[in-house]
């Protein structure tokens, strides 16, 4: 599986952005699919995860309420919508995908990555 994401960008603090994920290769309904991030100096982070099988969500507490996960099986895509942004949500977004029959939400159980792309949230 290839993953190419996309979206990111400067946006002040209160706005929105929405991230998307692009895979190409192997069936991508067959994968649970996650967003991470990684800050500066910081280790890469949990953000949000949607299930293969009934496209359940998953979210850090950090995000709760604000972001939404959600794929479209048919376009091959994932979407993080971003709202309320604040400054400590900047951070390099990853996506990834996993065959891990569950929904994980640690980066060591994700078999494939996205280049990442880069969202700064300015105060």
């Amino acid at each position: 599986v290839q993953l190419q994401a996309s979206g990111g960008g400067l946006v002040e603090a209160g706005g929105s952005l929405r991230l998307s994920c692009a895979a190409s290769g192997r069936t991508f309904s067959r994968y649970s699919m996650a967003w991470f991030r990684q800050a500066p100096g910081k280790e890469r982070e949990f953000v949000a995860a949607i299930s293969w099988k009934d496209s359940s969500t998953y979210y850090a507490d950090s995000v709760k309420g604000r972001f939404t996960i959600s794929r479209d099986n048919a376009k091959n895509t994932v979407y993080l919508q971003l709202n309320s942004l604040k400054p400590e949500d900047t951070a390099v977004y990853y996506c990834a995908a996993s065959a891990f029959r569950g929904v994980p939400t640690t980066y060591l159980e994700y078999d494939f990555w996205g280049q990442g792309t880069l969202v700064t949230v300015s105060s």
